[in-house]
């Protein structure tokens, strides 16, 4: 094949060995006078070798001038019946082939030859499978069924939308159709069908080479009957001490097809046929309890829940002093943490020990919701780890610091450091075994499960890392980011000492402070907002396409600041500036201030002032009603919040 610019996607039907494949055009926004025509994406469909247009043709075969580089003159257009390529670095062919016109091509603004379907705007466009009924399981129950016989998936990365093409008998495009028209893709960016018929889908998420919370792979499959139910079963406490009162939900379940659901809830037994049930528990121990929801048409789905009866969940309270979203650099943090728990006492009765209160402030760089949740988790396992540790017979031979009949837990944190032996080691504490630290054998514990054996073992290896060990209960931290974007997490986390059989009970609280510089891509809601890679400023940006644009933050805290400083990119010709409305609760709140972002290339906003000391959903909404169809208002980097 020639005449490719960038084949994005490839895709070949197996049937006729035709291929298909998305060609990502030029970014011409406009047709250029003496040039040639504005940059299309194309879809291209190939049943035998030959030539597709570039760089001579575009779109359906839309011709470009030939033109003079050392004079800058523009020439005659170039001829798709018998292009000419007469380029000095042309290496190949000089009289090409006929140009093959694309199935499909649109450019960013309307399509008038393909209409609303394809859309306007950023684009992206990929080729995915063509489906045959016939070729997957003749048994299966999510297969497509064969409405789709002989269909090609065509999909846009940008658009995030799929559209079904339906082709004539001699592979010419009949008609289009959008594939889940309600449904809300995000950055579909490969697919492929199962052998079952059901098709998997990967989803790249709306941010370039960053987190995306929305990132995932998808299957879709194919009900042509009643779908079952969705059992939800939610319970307003799962642990605390007798009696135990506890109220259960059957809130968020659902039927597809909208049929009316009958409930049924079994809790330690018994059996209540209504959406909400309480029951008190009144003896120690872990009872289960189930929610089975049933759909007009006979179709059932369950949930289960565990209750743990017998021991009152620890409080723990975790104040951090000041700004509760961002972190100032080199400006100390003031938090204090508090625990009490029904059966253990409190640490303001010293009853429970300062050292027994697990408190780990960890930087990570950016601001990353899955990683910050990952960190939350590790913090609660070692503080669970600890204590196991200390309700079992494993202090009769080990200390934290110091030899004993066994190494000290430090020790083997040492020794293993950086080594991948975590289940190796539990297999160990629970059988037993001799020789490495000595004549002494360890005893085997096969009463004690890997799960909570698991847990003792983290707990040992974090010794290890300074990072993870435990801060003072109350203090001043400075934060000392060395000039990276992050996040710091507070975190702090007490496991009791169980009550009798009943098993202990941990809980975490924790506080996210993030850097006051915010990248305008770590947005959680936009609006009309582009992903630009600046290789210039080696960053991604946030480009405002037209006006009315916005991104918005939630549960942003004002208190302490007094500023806002916008960082932004205008590329003279390409944007035309605009301003930045600051609005409270939603894109069409209350305007609390605005800043102006004129066209002089990397440039500075400033909202000097801000009348607002309390947390609020916040958006920056841009606007520029003069802005022209082939221009954007401006690449936003970051928003500083600067304190007062």
């Amino acid at each position: 094949m020639m005449g490719n610019r960038n084949p994005y996607r490839i895709s070949v039907d197996q049937h006729n060995g035709y291929l298909y494949w998305g060609e990502v055009g030029p970014d011409a926004g406009n047709d250029i006078e003496g040039r040639g025509p504005r940059g299309h994406d194309e879809v291209n469909q190939a049943r035998q070798a030959g030539y597709f247009g570039w760089p001579l043709f575009v779109a359906d075969n839309r011709a470009y001038n030939r033109y003079d580089f050392e004079k800058k003159k523009s020439g005659e257009k170039y001829d798709p019946a018998k292009p000419i390529n007469d380029s000095p670095h042309n290496t190949g062919l000089k009289e090409l082939p006929p140009a093959q016109k694309p199935m499909i091509y649109y450019p960013y603004a309307d399509s008038p030859e393909f209409g609303e379907i394809v859309g306007k705007g950023g684009r992206n466009a990929m080729a995915g499978p063509v489906y045959y009924w016939e070729d997957y399981d003749a048994d299966s129950k999510v297969k497509f069924p064969e409405f789709y016989q002989g269909k090609f998936f065509s999909y846009d990365w940008i658009r995030d939308y799929i559209n079904i093409v339906t082709m004539k008998p001699n592979g010419d495009l009949q008609s289009i159709e959008r594939f889940l028209p309600d449904w809300k893709f995000s950055h579909p960016i490969d697919m492929q069908f199962d052998r079952d018929g059901s098709l998997y889908m990967l989803e790249y998420g709306p941010n370039w080479f960053a987190q995306n919370d929305e990132a995932r792979l998808t299957r879709i499959t194919y009900n042509a009957g009643n779908r079952p139910p969705v059992a939800v079963a939610q319970a307003n406490k799962e642990a605390g001490a007798v009696p135990l009162q506890v109220t259960f939900s059957s809130k968020g379940s659902m039927d597809y097809e909208g049929d009316a659901l009958s409930y049924e809830w079994t809790i330690a037994g018994k059996k209540f046929k209504t959406p909400t049930a309480t029951y008190t528990f009144t003896k120690p121990g872990t009872y289960k309890a189930t929610l089975k929801v049933t759909d007009a048409a006979g179709h059932t789905s369950q949930q289960a829940l565990e209750v743990t009866a017998g021991n009152e969940l620890p409080k723990v309270e975790l104040a951090v002093k000041g700004n509760q979203t961002f972190y100032f650099n080199n400006q100390p943090v003031t938090y204090e943490v508090k625990v009490s728990d029904k059966e253990d006492g409190s640490l303001a009765t010293k009853k429970i020990p300062e050292e027994d209160v697990m408190v780990n402030i960890n930087f990570l760089e950016g601001f990353d919701k899955t990683i910050i949740a990952q960190g939350h988790q590790m913090n609660t396992s070692f503080s669970t780890g600890k204590r196991l540790m200390e309700l079992s017979d494993c202090k009769a031979c080990h200390s934290i610091d110091k030899k004993s009949i066994g190494p000290s837990y430090r020790d083997v944190a040492k020794k293993y450091k950086g080594q991948d032996v975590q289940n190796r080691l539990i297999t160990k504490v629970i059988n037993g075994g001799a020789g490495v630290w000595g004549e002494q054998p360890m005893s085997a514990h096969p009463q004690l499960s890997r799960a909570d054996v698991g847990e003792m073992v983290k707990y040992i290896l974090s010794l290890s890392d300074q990072k993870k060990m435990s801060q003072p209960v109350k203090g001043n931290y400075v934060p000392q980011d060395n000039g990276k974007n992050g996040t710091y997490i507070f975190a702090a986390s007490y496991t009791d000492r169980g009550k009798g059989a009943i098993a202990p009970q941990t809980v975490q609280k924790t506080a996210t402070l993030r850097s006051s510089k915010v990248p305008a891509l770590s947005n959680d809601v936009s609006k009309y907002i582009q992903t630009m890679n600046s290789r210039e400023l080696k960053k991604n940006l946030a480009v405002a396409t037209t006006t009315g644009s916005y991104i918005g933050f939630k549960a942003i805290d004002l208190t302490n600041i007094g500023a806002l400083v916008f960082n932004a990119v205008t590329v003279p010709g390409k944007a035309a500036g605009g301003t930045v409305e600051v609005r409270l609760g939603s894109p069409t709140g209350k305007v609390i201030g605005q800043a102006t972002i004129r066209e002089t290339g990397e440039t500075k906003a400033t909202l000097a002032s801000i009348p607002v000391t309390r947390s609020s959903d916040l958006y920056l909404v841009f606007i520029n009603p003069e802005v022209k169809d082939n221009q954007d208002l401006f690449a936003l980097d970051t928003i500083e919040f600067q304190k007062k």
